[in-house]
């Protein structure tokens, strides 16, 4: 499953603590906790120590794994913000960006851009100034290698695979998926100009899956969120996404930092996509009294007709609605070992773990 350790990772897990950016959002808190886990020693940034809310998952996990976890204050924006967490690490998994849903973005550039951008070139700073680095692990996104659905449609095979780069996107027209776009590449680019730490970008698609944080403002939750509230209870919009589950995510992460000849970029997601009626279909198996879930399929006029009222452009829905494509996750799979949750699983204990959250 997960490999070996790198020959260029010179301490055994318990040795040498490894720093994890962004340990109390969705993705960050997982990975946290499988580290700890399988034996590191992990430092985590947060933006404040004191906000109880969002760090009581890092403290519960403090508890469980007595002095194997520390926590520290950093702001994305702020240069040389990582350094003291990062001191003395030889792994560096960056996963503190922001992730907002196009209906939730107010200012494009100040919402995503700056923080993501900053964000990854301040942490590049930090390992630049850290000489015990040799490893960086960056989350990005399945949007950094498409901008919009339609684009997938002009790869070869209309599949996707790693060998793209998002060429469409703008701080206009979906500024997050610009953003993680900028903030890859930037990454790449600094990587290129130095021998002694290597880089691996996780290109993850949709993250599903229980929240170990309840305050999480992840755009994947909030989507999910419409969803169980019975946002789409007259009828599944035909939107379909490539999705993963936070786990299997946490532990792709893993095994690009310890297997040792990872290298470039691995997409993380299902082969196949998954529409809105599929998942609100899943989820009426086990719990089929709930009238918040959807039972029919949207046809695509009211889509068009009603989406820009809910915050959807025609160029959007244009270039997304009804539009679907296989994935090539066969690097990530044969190099990184990593295998999928069935999505079914994956939504349920997602919905449970809500529906457990919000005493419902």
């Amino acid at each position: 499953m997960i490999g070996a350790q790198v020959s260029d990772f010179s301490g055994t897990p318990s040795d040498a603590p490894v720093l994890v950016t962004g340990g109390s959002g969705f993705v960050g808190s997982h990975l946290v906790l499988r580290l700890l886990e399988r034996g590191y020693c992990v430092r985590t940034t947060v933006r404040s120590v004191g906000n109880g809310v969002k760090v009581a998952p890092l403290r519960a996990l403090q508890a469980r794994f007595p002095g194997r976890l520390e926590l520290f204050e950093a702001d994305l924006l702020v240069e040389r913000s990582f350094d003291e967490a990062m001191e003395g690490c030889e792994v560096v998994f960056h996963v503190a960006s922001p992730f907002l849903m196009p209906e939730r973005i107010k200012d494009g550039r100040r919402d995503v851009v700056e923080p993501a951008v900053a964000g990854t070139r301040n942490v590049i700073g930090s390992i630049g100034r850290t000489p015990t680095v040799v490893r960086l692990v960056l989350t990005s996104t399945v949007g950094a290698v498409f901008g919009d659905y339609a684009d997938v449609l002009e790869m070869e095979g209309q599949v996707l695979s790693e060998a793209y780069f998002n060429t469409t996107s703008t701080v206009e027209n979906n500024p997050y998926h610009y953003a993680k776009t900028v903030a890859e590449q930037a990454a790449w680019e600094a990587a290129k100009t130095q021998q002694r730490w290597r880089m691996v970008a996780v290109n993850a698609g949709l993250v599903l899956g229980p929240s170990l944080t309840p305050a999480s403002e992840s755009g994947s939750l909030f989507l999910l969120e419409e969803l169980f509230k019975g946002y789409f209870f007259y009828g599944a919009p035909d939107f379909s996404f490539t999705t993963v589950d936070v786990r299997d995510l946490a532990d792709a992460h893993i095994a690009a930092a310890e297997t040792a000849d990872a290298t470039g970029r691995y997409i993380v997601a299902a082969e196949r996509m998954t529409s809105f009626y599929e998942m609100a279909r899943i989820l009426r198996r086990r719990y089929p009294r709930d009238l918040r879930l959807p039972r029919t399929r949207l046809p695509h006029w009211p889509v068009r007709i009603l989406g820009p009222a809910f915050g959807l452009t025609q160029d959007y829905i244009r270039k997304h609605l009804g539009i679907r494509f296989r994935v090539d996750n066969s690097r990530g799979r044969k190099e990184l070992g990593i295998t999928y949750r069935p999505i079914e699983e994956t939504l349920l204990d997602h919905y449970e773990a809500w529906r457990a959250q919000h005493g419902t």
